[in-house]
């Protein structure tokens, strides 16, 4: 086996266990299982005196723990952020009239995001002072618009 296989491998293992563990950290057994945990060290104070020990116990685990949750909770958002951004930049690039400047906005420098927020600001206050909200968004244009969407699926069939 190459050495990149092996790693390839070792990768795959390693996001297989961290999606197993997200999923698991996120469900109603994961909280009862944690309080559950600390239930039994607060009932084992007495036993301990609560002694240094028996603070230690829980201070070092929960450290561990958080430590360990950091990464996962990072590498969870980045994969739904990278998802999400991808699932923007498609509907921005098939949308007739969007600005294809806007796919991979992400990668632009905190300059260049805060000129397009000015430019959308911008739009944002010109659509405030229209006279009616329902002008540009109406009933009948939902109607309307749904009605072309459903013509051109059908048609693409």
């Amino acid at each position: 086996m190459t050495k990149r296989t092996r790693s390839a491998l070792l990768g795959e293992r390693l996001e297989n266990f961290s999606k197993a563990i997200t999923r698991f950290t996120g469900t109603t057994t994961a909280f009862g299982l944690a309080l559950l945990v600390v239930i039994v060290w607060v009932l084992l104070g007495p036993v301990f005196r609560f002694s240094d020990t028996w603070q230690l116990v829980i201070n070092t685990s929960t450290t561990i723990v958080t430590f360990l949750m950091v990464f996962l909770i990072q590498r969870t958002q980045n994969k739904d952020s990278l998802a999400i951004q991808l699932k923007l930049n498609e509907l921005v690039s098939a949308m007739e009239g969007a600005s294809n400047r806007l796919i991979d906005v992400e990668a632009l420098s905190e300059k260049e995001l805060e000129t397009l927020h000015r430019y959308y600001a911008e739009l944002s206050k010109l659509a405030r002072t229209a006279s009616d909200v329902t002008e540009s968004h109406s009933v009948e244009e939902a109607r309307e618009r749904h009605s072309l969407k459903s013509g051109s699926k059908r048609s693409r069939r």
